[in-house]
């Protein structure tokens, strides 16, 4: 093979190929009308004959140059070049008289468009068919790319990010780029993104048939669904403009999903035409039968049974596709499930767009650098993910292991029948951590994780109303040894619910996309028990627990599996999500400088508002202050009650914070000094550091008897995970250096005279800016309802007791009442003072024209008239809540 010469390779491989692709071989005759779908051998040219020159409905359209097998034929692109220079045609693009190339040995094509001025060679799978060429032929490509120019994406559902991910595909392929690599944080829409530009790419022109590949059944109908709701026009969704097709799925796994998916016509696949302008959703197994047979599917994954009984092989063009998106195809986990994965996507000549939330080196050498990113931090700060809590639960048996002593009772299961055998062992034995689960289990350690995790359950309930959604990932679901359904029930005897409140959902099961639609969609079930069936792109928004009672090593399925639990969900005012580490933290700790779950470190020294704004005003470093800006006011957002919407109507309109962050680069850019105007103002700059805030979650850690128990643990801005104690003494470090920088907590120490509520917002600023937030504080001191003057002072010295505002509150009115007489009315003032301080811990002049509670009954003239000297009384009433 190795000394085969040319001509044994152009009739051994090349002929062979090009008649599977519809060429017929044909010597030169010199009536060209004749040819109609021909490769003619030999055909001459003012630079020498060329090996083949192709011909459809009588016109030359491409040139191929042969090189023998051994010969690497990437280069001899240069060689064909040349005879399209010397070829007599009535076509000319920029001095080429053939718009095709190709070189090959044989074995590897490469292919060049020499149409556009700057055009690239690509290597494709095989050659195309002439209806192929003729079609690519008639393609304005330019023209549709120009089209994005001219109609810029201003869909009114597409947030900002969403947009800018559209336009860096379009700037991408107008470029010439044939992989393009998207990176979009779950939960930030990258599905919905995608459909807006299919369908850009569709109206274009730009691309008439598009597959779009998933990992998952369930992610296939997720799309569908996808694609039968985005409103493409007003008025009219995208399937009702184009044909939407999809593979075969079950009855049962779209009961009750408002979209009919039809099956692809067989001709679509095998007979591709320009009149075609579709998209089909398919899984990459299903694809990978389809070109290549069962032979060489993928494996089916024990958590992930595909159900392709129905696909098998058929003959498809390369042409067949101008688009494939490639939506979270991590079937890459091995070698050689990677080399499967690129062969599906390397047989199709066509534009590949690939959709990560987590790029792996395998997709980054596939597709490239991603030309977008948008990840999960920056999510979170523009307020379109939530942030995440940690409890760290940690055992004995997880983390040292198991040991047996001689005559212990041990129950031996058989893996084959599930026939168990009860013995005692006759010597002593040890398991270590890593054989948890896969050699051993231990019944008790599950009960108690279980249990532990129940504490946090029910104390969510009982202070929000609702169960926690909790999504659990056992160890493995294997016959007879299942830990997930050890798992499932333990949860089902801790909790008490009944069998459907806690469902395992993995490939074991019958009908899981259906399980999985309820899980989404219904009340039941409250928790679920999957492996990792539910770690990729599956939206359940309602999620707020995810338990790792698995081990985790893969950066990448971390974080899909963290990402299950980022998506907001308004309806039941879900701020945040919370995280077990069933490892005593140490999936964390791992995961903490690898992964995208991390908080990056401050650049720059947090500053006041007013500090940040004034800069805009002034030019100074506008740019990085705007972004800033943005980031505290999506932070107010998320924190603000809805009686702070009441208070922030005054300047921005319906109160919306979170909208104007948004839209305020805009605004800036639109009106800058109305814009500024609104910011500057004193009162609305006092009250965004003193709004009304949401009450916050709040988790206790608990020690558990035995060698289960669990703790909070809070992460630093460095991204370090402090367990409580540590947490507590860095805060009190904190006090001590600062007592001399920080005002706040000057004033609490040794001028309690001064307290205002500006020193209350100057100090909570102040540790907020240090991420010594009051709720992180609370966690560490196990005291959900301690105020902040408490921690602040028993930080300073342990002798200072933990008071809770209503305590602090009533020590103050008491201390200023006693040996007073007041009148009926200036008690009914008193009591609206002391129902404000126990929410603010602080009092002005101001807030008697400010807050609602007090401007009813008529404000601060009213109230003044009511007291001889208000103004004195505050000032003794803020000295003793201080005190």
């Amino acid at each position: 093979m190795a000394d085969e010469n040319e001509r044994e390779t152009r009739r051994q491989r090349i002929d062979k190929k090009l008649r599977e692709c519809g060429w017929e071989i044909v010597t030169f005759d010199s009536n060209p009308d004749s040819y109609i779908n021909h490769a003619v051998e030999e055909y001459p040219t003012s630079h020498g004959p060329a090996d083949y020159a192709l011909f459809y409905e009588g016109k030359i359209i491409g040139i191929i140059e042969a090189k023998k097998l051994s010969i690497g034929p990437q280069s001899a692109l240069v060689q064909a070049q040349r005879y399209a220079k010397g070829v007599s045609s009535p076509f000319n693009f920029n001095g080429f008289r053939v718009p095709f190339i190709y070189s090959t040995n044989g074995e590897i094509i490469w292919f060049q468009d020499l149409r556009p001025l700057n055009s690239y060679s690509r290597k494709v799978s095989k050659f195309h068919t002439p209806e192929a060429l003729w079609e690519m032929l008639q393609k304005d490509f330019e023209k549709a790319c120009q089209w994005f120019v001219e109609n810029p994406n201003q869909h009114s559902k597409l947030r900002p990010y969403q947009i800018a991910a559209t336009e860096s595909i379009e700037k991408a392929i107008s470029q010439g780029k044939r992989e393009l690599l998207v990176a979009m944080a779950t939960g930030t829409g990258k599905t919905y993104t995608v459909v807006s530009e299919i369908y850009r790419l569709m109206r274009s022109g730009a691309a008439r048939r598009i597959l779009f590949l998933v990992d998952r059944r369930a992610l296939a109908a997720q799309a569908a669904l996808a694609f039968s709701t985005f409103e493409a026009e007003p008025g009219q969704k995208f399937d009702q403009i184009y044909e939407v097709y999809t593979q075969r799925f079950r009855k049962e796994d779209l009961e009750g999903v408002k979209f009919n998916p039809e099956e692809l016509p067989e001709g679509y696949l095998t007979d591709p035409k320009p009149s075609y302008v579709f998209v089909y959703i398919s899984t990459i197994q299903r694809m990978r039968i389809t070109l290549f047979d069962w032979e060489s599917a993928f494996e089916s994954r024990a958590d992930d049974p595909e159900d392709e009984g129905d696909a098998g092989k058929q003959d498809i063009p390369i042409h067949a596709f101008d688009v494939i998106i490639a939506d979270e195809c991590h079937r890459g986990y091995t070698a050689t499930e990677e080399g499967k994965w690129r062969e599906v996507l390397d047989y199709f000549d066509a534009i590949k767009i690939g959709l990560t939330a987590t790029p792996a080196a395998h997709t980054v050498a596939y597709f490239g650098e991603p030309i977008f990113r948008y990840g999960y931090e920056e999510a979170v700060r523009d307020g379109y993910l939530v942030d995440y809590d940690a409890v760290a639960i940690s055992s004995d048996v997880r983390i040292k292991g198991i040991f047996l002593q001689e005559g212990e009772r041990i129950g031996e299961i058989d893996p084959e029948t599930g026939l168990e055998k009860l013995d005692r062992l006759e010597d002593e034995r040890f398991f270590d951590a890593s054989e948890i689960e896969r050699k051993i289990t231990s019944p008790d350690s599950n009960q108690k994780i279980i249990q532990e995790i129940a504490k946090y359950a029910l104390e969510h309930e009982e202070k929000y109303g609702r169960f926690p959604k909790t999504l659990i990932f056992a160890v493995n679901d294997l016959p007879h040894i299942s830990h997930a359904d050890q798992v499932v029930r333990i949860c089902r005897e801790v909790f008490g619910r009944g069998d459907d409140f806690v469902q395992k959902i993995t490939g074991k099961m019958d009908r899981p996309l259906q399980r999985i639609r309820e899980f989404r969609n219904r009340p039941k079930p409250g928790i679920v028990v999957t492996v990792d069936m539910l770690t990729t792109g599956v939206d359940i928004p309602a999620l707020e627990f995810i338990v790792f009672m698995r081990p985790v090593k893969s950066r990448i399925l971390f974080e899909q599996m963290m990402g299950r639990g980022t998506r907001k969900y308004d309806e039941i005012g879900k701020t945040h999500f919370t995280v077990f580490d069933c490892f005593s933290g140490s999936l964390l700790e791992y995961f903490r400088n690898v992964s995208a779950f991390t908080i990056d470190p401050p650049l720059k020294l947090s500053r006041p508002i007013s500090e940040i704004i004034e800069n805009i005003y002034q030019n100074r470093d506008r740019d990085y202050n705007i972004r800033i800006l943005v980031k505290r006011l999506q932070r107010v957002a998320k924190n603000m009650s809805g009686e702070a919407y009441e208070l922030f109507e005054k300047f921005i309109p319906d109160g919306d914070i979170g909208r104007f962050a948004t839209e305020l680069h805009k605004r800036l850019k639109d009106d800058f000094a109305g814009t500024m105007k609104i910011l500057r103002d004193p009162e609305l700059q006092d009250l965004l550091n003193n709004y009304p805030k949401a009450k916050k979650a709040f988790y206790v850690a608990y020690d558990a008897q035995d060698d289960v128990k669990s703790e909070t643990v809070i992460r630093t801005p460095i991204g370090e995970y402090l367990k409580p104690e540590d947490y507590i003494e860095a805060f009190s470090r904190f006090v001590r250096e600062n007592r001399d920088k920080i005002e706040g907590i000057k004033i609490l120490l040794e001028r309690p005279s001064d307290w205002s509520t500006g020193a209350l917002h100057e100090l909570l600023r102040k540790l907020r800016e240090n991420r010594f937030t009051e709720d992180k504080l609370r966690r560490a001191y196990h005291n959900e309802m301690a105020d902040i003057i408490s921690m602040v002072k028993h930080a300073a010295s342990e002798e200072n007791p933990l008071l809770t505002a209503q305590e602090r509150v009533d020590r103050a009115i008491k201390r200023i009442t006693e040996g007073r007489e007041f009148t009926e009315e200036q008690l009914k003032w008193l009591n609206l003072i002391k129902a404000h301080l126990e929410i603010n811990l602080a009092i002005d002049r101001e807030d008697f024209d400010e807050i609602p509670a007090f401007t009813r009954k008529g404000g601060w003239k009213v109230a003044n008239k009511v007291f001889d000297n208000l103004e004195e009384l505050l000032k003794e009433i803020n000295e003793a809540v201080a005190a």
